[in-house]
């Protein structure tokens, strides 16, 4: 028959086995988001220059980054690399003018960041104009940039240095390597998979997030990942 002591040390060490159990369980339940999944930090200071490298499903493209040419766009994007927020997504918009990407794969983390607006970068000096290669924020309004992102296929400054509502597109970045990988991006369903934030017909790309694009529009071209360049 067991004695007082060894039944107390019996339940002492139930009682640690079924805590040691529950906070397991805690924990999976608790583990933070997957890296593809969670949101990005939002007041992370970029370098003044890096390099980020994209894997897509045509090739690899790396970009150079110059915080100097627009600070705000620049911080805004390095957070969003640093958290794997690109990877997966598409390439919903190309045109012979440009290709435009930054809508979340995931159509949760796609609604989490659609109105995380940043104030507008202020011209640089001198003006980088948005040559062939460039890269900037597509925008609404003015102080409306978020995550989506354009590459300049071809000189647009007429159109995107000066336009006529005085809301520049202010490049932050540059397509240094695979500009015949960007050439290569799936044109053909135009402006049709969602098209630019101006035209009012993303709702249905936010809502339903890749399912919807590769259900609809199924050979659009990916974003494999973003990595930031050691």
């Amino acid at each position: 028959m067991p004695t007082g002591n060894s039944t107390r040390l019996r339940v002492a060490s139930l009682a640690l086995l079924l805590g040691a159990l529950a906070g397991c369980q805690a924990s999976s339940m608790t583990q933070p988001a997957s890296a593809e999944t969670r949101p990005a930090p939002q007041s992370t200071e970029a370098p003044s220059n890096f390099q980020v490298r994209f894997e897509t499903t045509k090739g690899v493209m790396v970009m150079e980054v110059h915080r100097a040419w627009a600070p705000l766009g620049a911080d805004r994007f390095y957070a969003l690399v640093q958290s794997h927020y690109y990877d997966g997504s598409k390439f919903f918009r190309v045109s012979r003018n440009w290709e435009q990407f930054g809508i979340a794969a995931d159509p949760a983390v796609a609604q989490a960041w659609r109105d995380k607006n940043i104030p507008d970068d202020p011209i640089a000096t001198p003006q980088v104009s948005n040559t062939r290669g460039t890269v900037a924020f597509a925008f609404a309004k003015k102080d409306g940039r978020t995550t989506q992102v354009f590459i300049n296929l071809h000189d647009n400054q007429a159109t995107h240095d000066h336009p006529a509502d005085g809301l520049p597109f202010v490049p932050f970045a540059q397509v240094i390597e695979g500009m015949d990988v960007a050439d290569k991006i799936n044109g053909e369903y135009g402006e049709t998979a969602g098209g630019g934030i101006r035209a009012g017909k993303q709702d249905p790309v936010f809502a339903g997030g890749n399912a919807y694009l590769e259900k609809n529009f199924p050979r659009l071209d990916s974003i494999i990942s973003v990595r930031i360049v050691p």
